[in-house]
């Protein structure tokens, strides 16, 4: 990745991260957007600006980053209710309507994101979209024993779907499931075609997260950070 691009997560990250206020129980998201808000709220803590935070983490790789930077953890048994989630994401639309999962973490990160009182999304302009599903993906998440029949279920729907895969091997979730990424040529009901993707058994989650983010800090190419809510 370019420098370019480095920098503008980084600004977004340490944005994200000046949100944060002392005594928050706070939600950290997964890939590489969201490390830079984690790092960020970790140098704060370090250098005393923030006190008696407490976190969440969306993922076992960010689990490991936050315990590298001693941000101090808990879990949803303990602290059911979020103040905060951070996170980022593949796409964002005007709505702030959003698809993540491309980091293969979204079962957990839903799971965060809707135990939150507030949703902060981070990411830079090549995120912005006028319509879910023009860059990315759908990502799903699918128990292994279900593959085939789910394939053949979301390729009903329309989708062309490939499982995806590193090193030549099924990429296996934090949860120990498959992910499916579904192309369709165009999405026009984001909430309808979710709840058709959720109706197949083996279905897990998908990577639609509707009406979850409230807001959104946007590095733009110059380096502006632009707010955007929701309508």
């Amino acid at each position: 990745m370019s420098d370019e691009f480095q920098e503008l997560k980084r600004l977004t990250g340490d944005a994200a991260a000046e949100t944060v206020q002392s005594g928050m129980v706070i939600g950290l998201g997964s890939g590489s957007t969201a490390d830079m808000a984690t790092r960020a709220i970790g140098r704060r803590l370090a250098a005393d600006q923030i006190r008696n935070i407490i976190c969440i983490p969306s993922s076992e790789n960010t689990a490991r980053l936050a315990r590298a930077l001693h941000i101090p953890l808990t879990t949803l048994d303990e602290q059911p209710t979020l103040d905060l989630y951070i996170d980022g994401a593949d796409e964002i639309d005007p709505q702030l309507d959003l698809i993540k999962g491309l980091g293969a973490s979204l079962l957990r990160e839903k799971v965060v994101a809707t135990a939150s009182r507030s949703v902060l999304i981070i990411g830079d302009y090549r995120k912005l979209v006028q319509q879910l599903g023009e860059r990315s993906p759908l990502p799903v998440e699918v128990i292994p024993f279900a593959q085939q029949p789910v394939t053949s279920y979301l390729e009903g729907l329309g989708a062309r779907t490939i499982l995806r895969t590193r090193d030549g091997k099924a990429v296996i979730t934090d949860e120990g499931n498959i992910i499916l990424d579904c192309y369709f040529d165009e999405i026009a009901d984001a909430g309808q075609l979710g709840q058709a993707v959720r109706a197949q058994p083996g279905v897990v989650e998908h990577g639609f997260f509707l009406g979850l983010a409230d807001e959104a800090l946007v590095a733009m190419a110059d380096g502006e950070i632009r707010r955007l809510t929701r309508p």
